[in-house]
């Protein structure tokens, strides 16, 4: 057994000691069994070229490669070792939970094939080549400290290339995660991949699961879903959610999806939407703090100190994308925890709580409350922020209606 850790950097020559370059990555198939059938090698001119794993001579200090070896492409079915596995968050289906891989343990008897992925610190310090040094002062201590190993049966990968997810029987394992956690989890994979994972849900938990997703991503979902799937999906997520949902629809489509829900439930999400008459818009300011993802801590913390002293209310700094859509947000806190050249989008956080103008104020509030929050973005359909409402502001405006 080695780790990718172990073979990721060496060098590369051919059995006549001719270099090549050094090993950047490994091609596996994507299948039950999963073989490594090409290395990427960065070669001298630091060019990436893939080599078929049949021309491996010997892997030792150095990596060999027969004389006369040839070049390859990318095949359908495969995947890169780096880019699709490593350092990704992946299912442990034994264990129901979601783990994070630091290293890849690889079987070279007989050829060459993934075992599985320690998620361990040990697969850190591996890299770190503190793995020994590490065991040996912790031999020290009377307890026990090792590598914690997934076999490639027991994990899962939801992200795979060209949109593909294999799905297995023994993926109804997914239903002993709690659902705010496979939410987080499919918010960083695309909506078509979240799409297939949902499908082989139960419906209750699936309802559970998206009705923890962000507005922009429930909205982006339901963009997929038929009219009946989306009726189902509405009658089970809690009323709030499911009208900010239907909100954010068009008229039309909001409307067939009504028609379709039991009476008791229609009822009530046509009270919730009568609600949404009442003036978000005139509760909304726009002194808030807006910045780029790749600006800098220390640029952010400049832009606060010349762009924020008229404000009244200061809780929060968000993000946007070149076409101005919110896509991350931050706290002051979370600014100061960072080094002054980090990178905004390293730290900002992707699952953002928003309303729109035809939100009610009831629901606003509710949502303050579920998620502590202070204030909340406003964004139209295309996602770009209008401006904030406050818990101050909401409130004020609730008393003086209870009058």
């Amino acid at each position: 057994m080695i780790y990718f850790s172990e073979l990721k950097g060496k060098k590369v020559y051919t059995k006549d000691q001719v270099g090549v370059g050094t090993l950047e990555d490994l091609i596996f198939l994507a299948s039950e069994t999963p073989k490594i059938t090409k290395l990427i090698i960065r070669d001298l001119k630091e060019n990436k070229i893939i080599v078929p794993i049949e021309y491996l001579n010997k892997i030792n200090r150095n990596i060999t490669l027969e004389k006369d070896f040839n070049l390859s492409e990318l095949s359908e079915n495969e995947l890169y070792l780096v880019k699709n596995i490593l350092d990704k968050q992946i299912i442990d289906l034994k264990g129901n939970k979601i783990v994070r891989v630091n290293d890849i343990a690889i079987q070279d008897k007989d050829g060459f094939y993934i075992a599985g992925v320690d998620i361990s610190p040990f697969g850190i310090l591996r890299w770190l080549r503190l793995e020994k040094i590490t065991a040996k002062l912790l031999s020290f201590f009377p307890f026990a400290f090792s590598a914690e190993f997934l076999s490639w049966a027991d994990i899962h990968p939801l992200e795979l290339t060209r949109g593909q997810v294999k799905l297995k029987k023994e993926e109804k394992r997914l239903e002993k995660l709690f659902p705010e956690d496979l939410a987080d989890y499919l918010e960083k994979t695309n909506v078509t991949n979240a799409n297939k994972i949902l499908k082989i849900l139960d419906e209750k938990f699936a309802a559970d699961v998206i009705g923890n997703l962000n507005i922009n991503y429930q909205t982006s979902l339901f963009k997929q879903f038929n009219l009946d799937r989306c009726a189902k999906i509405i009658t089970l997520i809690d009323p709030d959610e499911a009208v900010d949902v239907l909100l954010a629809m068009s008229q039309k489509k909001r409307e067939q999806i009504i028609e379709l829900l039991p009476d008791l439930k229609k009822k009530e999400i046509k009270a919730l939407i009568r609600l949404s008459r009442t003036p978000i818009g005139e509760l909304l300011t726009t002194e808030y703090l807006a910045v780029q993802p790749k600006d800098t801590v220390s640029h952010v913390m400049s832009k606060i100190k010349n762009e924020t002293t008229e404000f009244s209310y200061f809780s929060a700094i968000y993000v946007l994308n070149e076409k101005n859509q919110l896509i991350g947000v931050f706290g002051p806190h979370d600014l100061l925890l960072q080094e002054q050249s980090g990178l905004v989008y390293k730290f900002m956080t992707q699952n953002i709580i928003v309303i729109h103008l035809t939100t009610p104020v009831e629901i606003a509030v509710k949502k303050m409350l579920k998620y502590k929050l202070s204030a909340l973005p406003v964004i139209d359909m295309e996602k770009q922020i209008l401006g904030i409402v406050t818990i101050d502001d909401v409130t004020e405006y609730l008393l003086e209606k209870i009058k």
